[in-house]
């Protein structure tokens, strides 16, 4: 709506995770460099990366995946982990490519065994991302842990990324799962931006999408950005993306403290339709407003790709079905051409012909049959009724069984 008249060539705060605005602040440069370097290293075994909802974690992935991806590295990324530990199974088989329908734990496991062993034959290095993880209870993620068993005695045969909210790390603390703690090699945690940080964020998504000089702001305007949205990336994109709007609908490029105060204000009470009752925790204002936001937004995101997947699964199975019936109509018209040139070869109408001596013989066959109702009476009697269907100076050896 608002791009022509910024001069932008795409909204520039959308809050799909896109890795070409991902903003390197210093800790998503580290994170970015940890999560290469224990992919590189075939003796890592778990990587953890954890943030607060809405600091990049997902948009942080889609990087690493594009700057590792490769015939070296082969993944298989899970984003629903409240499923059971079979469906789980199936799940990491099936990213890998692996048939899963209708097999049970046992051969699931066996298969993706199998496949391991062979991807590590053929120099290849399977890394399994789980993405909101904390939503896997401390059962489910012993048995990930069992996962990482599957190792040579040189290198481990597949490399598990974990990806969760805060909440993660509280699961991994039980002592239930010590096991699991000491297989982390590498571990960061995704901070909220400074202050700084949010003004060149800011910056840098107007500059990716085509306009660095698109918005200036007033004093201060920045500060209650950054106030609002406790430097978390999403929220920002969220009061930017109004900013935006609202300035457009104004004809200014200029943002007043008294705009961006007012569009707080407007988000934050409107929060209230998110929840059954109203809460007094939740004021304009309170932290709790915020995280309520984000936590809905990514509920959203969540059916978001759920959406995106089935929509990528019909169009595999359209082209798969497209295939079939391509090869289908190949074979009925190598049948029909193979049909033309056998009724060419044998004069014409040689084939009705054919149809038509075969019937004859079936009701010679039936008549014979209706006079001899006892056939079945030994050897000697089968051979005198076949040599009276076919006739003796046929000379056709009847064989009898």
């Amino acid at each position: 709506m608002y791009t022509t008249f910024f001069n932008l060539t795409c909204k520039p705060f959308q809050l799909t995770p896109d890795p070409e605005f991902l903003f390197m602040s210093k800790g998503h440069k580290k994170a970015l460099n940890y999560l290469t370097y224990g992919i590189s290293d075939s003796n890592t075994g778990f990587i953890l990366v954890t943030g607060e909802v809405g600091t990049g974690k997902t948009t942080l992935l889609r990087q690493l995946i594009n700057e590792v991806r490769g015939e070296e590295v082969k993944f298989a990324r899970i984003d629903n982990t409240k499923v059971t530990s079979e469906q789980l199974m199936a799940m990491i088989n099936e990213d890998f490519g692996l048939d899963a329908k209708g097999k049970n734990k046992t051969q699931l496991l066996s298969e993706l065994t199998d496949f391991l062993i062979q991807e590590f034959g053929r120099g290849k290095r399977p890394m399994m991302i789980i993405d909101e993880a904390q939503n896997l209870s401390p059962d489910m993620l012993e048995e990930v842990r069992l996962l990482s068993n599957l190792e040579t005695d040189k290198a481990k045969l597949l490399q598990i990324l974990l990806v969760g909210q805060p909440e993660l790390r509280k699961t991994l603390a039980l002592p239930e799962l010590r096991q699991l703690r000491q297989r982390i090699t590498i571990s960061c945690h995704l901070l909220p931006l400074t202050r700084e940080e949010t003004e060149a964020y800011i910056f840098h998504r107007l500059e990716v999408a085509g306009n660095r000089q698109a918005l200036s702001f007033d004093e201060g305007v920045i500060e209650r950005i950054h106030a609002f949205s406790k430097g978390t990336p999403r929220l920002i994109n969220i009061i930017c993306d109004f900013i935006m709007l609202s300035a457009f609908i104004e004809k200014t490029t200029t943002v007043s403290t008294s705009l961006v105060q007012e569009l707080i204000g407007q988000i934050e009470s409107e929060n209230r339709y998110w929840q059954d009752t109203p809460s007094p925790a939740h004021a304009p204002g309170s932290p709790d407003a915020a995280h309520e936001i984000l936590h809905r937004l990514d509920r959203l995101e969540v059916v978001l790709y759920k959406w995106e997947s089935l929509k990528a699964e019909q169009k595999q199975i359209l082209e798969k079905l497209s295939e079939k019936e391509k090869q289908l109509n190949d074979r009925i018209d190598a049948c029909r051409a193979e049909l033309l040139h056998l009724n060419a070869n044998t004069g014409g109408n040689r084939l009705d012909s054919i149809f038509q001596e075969i019937e004859m013989l079936k009701e010679r066959i039936d008549g014979l049959e209706n006079k001899e109702p006892r056939i079945s009476q030994g050897n000697g009697r089968k051979r005198n009724w076949w040599e009276r269907v076919f006739g003796r100076e046929a000379g056709i050896s009847m064989r009898v069984f």
